[in-house]
């Protein structure tokens, strides 16, 4: 299990200077976590809630909270404990469509707000409501490009099924709601756009108007640093929800990456480098660049020396391998270091807070240790 190292240090090179640490070490700095939960609260004229699948660590999730953030989207029991170690009182958006029944007890017994259903089997297990205020969210897919990779492949109903959904839900007695995910890292605004005006064409054909919107997440912070325009979102999901219904529903949105990607860096050290000019480092795929193999791989890379250096000058692409004895253990596309890299160096990669320290593995024992407080990255 991670453990975060006690002190708080000026800078990632600070601590790798004093330090010189033999695992690799992720570097959180909690004062760019709560800028950005703060442009959320600012800019999004709804709820906004974290997707803890994204980053569970318990200073992510309790930072939030300080922040003002009122909900959480949880997928599992185990997440709905992470935030009621945090937070009491805090929302719980159940948005795993595809729940056992001992989920739903479990859901139902930490009073889970909202609920997301794609199909009339998953709407049958909640059964009746155990609260005033408990929401069934159907979460239907359109065939929408401009997302790295598509949700629908896996959740949501298709249009017409979600008509009768809505019917159902709101004939259980339950508040309905709807709900939809545009994809990972989405930036065209415009699918925001044909979804919300699909809600309404759903909630108008199944004669129920929704209480509430959810617009899911998307909010893309890529690790190349080409971040969306969320204004311009924004900006759309108002535009498009005000002129689709004669009743605009609240919002909700459930932001994970763009939430957390920026408030993280990953600090590994250099094993080894070869006379060919591969590079070996102390992490790899089967730990904290484990998402790498599926989402394209960072350029915003810095080096140190031992003792927190920079080093500059020209860049060569090299091959990396991780530290493992897999030898499919290499990251997928080479990476431009600095030609004069050597053994003992570090490499700090931008951007690694979203999908780093939730899916990373212990493999031949190596993996990240540390997560260290810093004041900025």
């Amino acid at each position: 299990m991670t453990m975060f190292e006690r002190g708080v240090f000026e800078t990632p090179q600070a601590h790798i200077g004093l330090k010189r640490p033999e695992a690799p070490v992720m570097y959180f700095a909690p004062t760019v976590l709560r800028q950005q939960a703060e442009r959320f609260g600012r800019s999004f004229s709804g709820q906004v809630t974290y997707a803890v699948k994204a980053n569970p660590a318990p200073e992510v999730i309790e930072n939030l909270v300080a922040a003002g953030l009122t909900g959480f989207d949880v997928a599992s029991p185990e997440e709905i404990l992470q935030v009621r170690a945090a937070s009491a009182k805090a929302d719980l958006h159940y948005n795993n469509p595809v729940r056992s029944r001992a989920e739903v007890m479990a859901g139902k017994a930490a009073q889970v707000r909202s609920w997301s259903v794609d199909d009339g089997g998953e709407l049958f297990k909640l059964g009746a409501p155990s609260h005033a205020a408990e929401e069934i969210a159907v979460r239907f897919k359109l065939p929408v490009k401009g997302a790295h990779y598509d949700f629908g492949a896996k959740f949501g109903a298709t249009p017409e099924a979600a008509v009768e959904l809505l019917r159902a839900v709101a004939a259980a007695g339950y508040r309905p709601a709807l709900t939809f995910h545009p994809g990972t890292q989405c930036d065209d605004p415009q699918a925001w756009g044909q979804y919300i005006r699909a809600a309404s064409e759903i909630a108008w054909q199944a004669g129920v108007a929704p209480e509430r919107l959810n617009v899911g997440g998307g909010f893309a912070s890529h690790r190349s640093g080409i971040a969306p325009n969320l204004d311009l979102i924004f900006k759309e999901i108002n535009l498009a929800t005000d002129q689709a219904f004669s009743v605009p529903p609240q919002l909700v949105c459930e932001p994970g990456r763009a939430m957390v990607a920026e408030c993280f860096s990953l600090a590994a050290c250099v094993k080894a480098v070869r006379p060919d000019g591969t590079v070996f480092l102390n992490d790899g795929i089967y730990g904290g660049f484990a998402e790498w193999r599926d989402i394209s791989p960072s350029n915003r890379i810095m080096c140190f020396s031992p003792e927190g250096a920079l080093k500059s000058g020209p860049d060569q692409s090299r091959t990396i391998f991780g530290p493992t004895c897999d030898s499919l253990d290499c990251l997928p596309e080479p990476l431009a270091v600095p030609e004069n890299i050597q053994e003992g160096d570090y490499l700090l990669f931008a951007g690694m807070g979203a999908y780093s320290l939730a899916i990373a593995t212990r493999f031949n024992g190596y993996g990240i240790r540390d997560v260290v407080t810093v004041k900025r990255l």
